[in-house]
């Protein structure tokens, strides 16, 4: 009997001992993601009061005014495109109905800055298209108007190509689990179908869409290559020009203050806007929406208007890289193109294992121990997503910036010795950035996932006498193995493709294939741009292809 009470308490140890270790990590990698907010306001307040003035006196209001338009045109444009096809494919049958509700989801593998580069070869002024009006009229430079691509406007054109499948996948699954009974009973009452749609359908599918939108609009201010290459002078352009133009760190932190203040309201308001409303299905049977046949002109409008965004999206666009790829002197298998896709693997790979890491370690101590410490460690550790990557950089980089500064005149006045840049010019800092910046998605794949596991194998496993590393260890991971590669997989290419965090944060001399991207486009050397543009594209299509798949499977 000594020896079974013995065995329990000594169970019980190792369990106290096995949740105090989870939960010490957990509440460390909430602190690491509220570290770069800290450090940016702290920055930013103390700064001083001349710099702000003149940020405000001279280039502050028009950042605002040029951010804020920007949102609005992308929140428009990807409500209008998302919520139009996710109707017309889960509410109608047209030929090719079944193609279009996967090709889609294509624009998304493409980042906006790549989408410009390509537009901007084939539509600016020395390009093909005004090259051959010319051409073909005499026209002189001056006689003929053409819609400007480097512009807010054709930045806000990119972005709504590239993002509105975000609000399409969440509008389609929306309406796809909406039961037919208020749908029908509107019909029944003399509405039409666009009537019972904006009063019925769109309503109940709100608070989808408003995610949905939302996640485009943190997208598009936290942009830095589409707005930086046309010249649109946004806070994430005017971050990065104050940090390395202006080496005002101060003015960077102030205007990296202004950005974060503006992407936390807009999540505030997404999420008191959602929790006002309230929907429910009426009865107790769920009936499939009701999908109408088109035929005639009303199919080839239909066939049209879904198409329209796949091809401008993403078949017109490689089709355009494909082409200046050729063109390019650039090789992709030399030397200096094999650094840049191994610098990007390393980067990518890296941050992938380290980011679901942290989203395991939150994620399970948050169902280990469901109380007000886990949820708000989890709800820290998703504000990351809400942050721009310029900000998250400069967050970082002030912090450890100081701290390299502190140590190496500790050791110089103690032993004599300089320990130079030990944590500012290190990837560990970066992957740190990506960690914050990620960690979100991350962690809503790896709980999507757990909401599997049932709670009865959490207390076999107890009652076996399986600490809680061990219950993650033999049960928990086996079971989550393809949500966990999910997770590993969205947070690579997100890795691949991101921008303005890599620019201001990388080490000396260690050029991912964006910062190469980016380089030869600000150069002008659009078909140079094309060939590394390609890489991330094909390594994009990774994770589109797994979400097509699953968009296949909808109904």
């Amino acid at each position: 009997m000594a020896e079974i009470q013995y065995s329990e308490h000594g169970s019980r140890r190792r369990n106290a001992l096995g949740t105090r270790v989870l939960g010490g990590l957990a509440y460390a990698i909430a602190a690491a993601c509220l570290l770069p907010m800290v450090a940016v306001a702290l920055a930013a307040l103390t700064g001083g009061t001349d710099t702000l003035g003149h940020l405000m006196s001279t280039v502050l209001p028009g950042y605002a005014a040029t951010t804020l338009l920007l949102v609005l045109l992308v929140a428009a444009g990807t409500f209008c495109l998302g919520v139009g096809a996710a109707w017309l494919v889960t509410m109608t049958r047209f030929p090719g109905v079944r193609l279009m509700e996967i090709a889609l989801v294509l624009p998304l593998a493409f980042p906006a800055y790549v989408l410009a580069y390509a537009y901007t070869f084939v539509l600016d002024h020395p390009g093909v298209v005004q090259t051959t009006l010319r051409q073909l009229t005499g026209w002189g430079p001056r006689d003929y108007w053409f819609p400007e691509i480097r512009s807010t406007e054709g930045a806000a054109v990119m972005l709504i190509l590239v993002l509105y499948p975000y609000v399409y996948l969440l509008a389609r699954a929306a309406f796809l689990q909406q039961s037919a009974t208020a749908y029908l009973a509107a019909r029944a009452l003399g509405s039409s179908p666009w009537a019972a749609f904006w009063r019925v359908s769109l309503p109940m599918a709100r608070p989808a869409i408003a995610g949905g939108v939302l996640l485009a609009v943190m997208e598009t201010i936290a942009d830095f290559g589409t707005v930086a290459y046309f010249g649109v002078r946004t806070f994430a352009t005017g971050i990065y020009t104050s940090w390395f133009s202006m080496a005002d760190r101060a003015a960077a932190a102030q205007l990296a203050l202004c950005l974060l203040g503006f992407a936390l309201l807009l999540a505030v308001a997404e999420r008191t806007q959602r929790g006002k409303a309230r929907y429910y299905q009426s009865g107790r049977r769920h009936a499939a929406m009701p999908a109408g046949e088109l035929k005639g002109w009303r199919a080839a409008a239909a066939l049209t208007l879904c198409a329209i965004p796949v091809l401008l999206g993403f078949v017109l666009p490689v089709v355009i890289l494909v082409l200046m790829g050729l063109e390019s002197e650039q090789d992709l298998l030399s030397r200096r193109y094999i650094g840049f896709i191994r610098n990007s693997l390393i980067l990518a790979g890296t941050a992938a294992v380290v980011t679901v890491t942290a989203a395991i370690c939150v994620g399970f101590f948050q169902r280990l121990r469901p109380g007000r410490s886990a949820q708000i460690s989890a709800y820290l550790a998703r504000l990351g997503y809400a942050v721009p990557g310029g900000v998250i950089a400069v967050g970082l980089m002030v912090p450890f910036a100081s701290f390299d500064n502190a140590l190496d005149a500790w050791m110089r006045a103690t032993f004599g010795v300089s320990t130079g840049l030990l944590v500012t010019g290190s990837i560990w800092l970066l992957v740190a950035a990506y960690m914050v910046r990620f960690l979100a998605a991350a962690l809503s794949a790896y709980e999507g996932g757990q909401s599997t596991v049932h709670a009865n194998m959490d207390a076999a496993a107890r009652s076996l006498g399986q600490t809680p590393f061990g219950t993650l260890r033999r049960i928990h991971l086996p079971i989550l193995t393809p949500s966990l590669m999910t997770a590993l997989l969205i947070v690579f290419v997100d890795v691949m493709k991101e921008l303005p965090a890599t620019l201001i944060m990388r080490p000396f001399n260690f050029d991912t294939l964006a910062v190469q991207a980016y380089r030869l486009a600000s150069d002008e050397r659009l078909e140079g741009a094309a060939v590394p543009s390609l890489v991330i594209l094909a390594v994009g299509l990774l994770p589109v292809i797994l979400i097509c798949r699953q968009v296949g499977r909808g109904k």
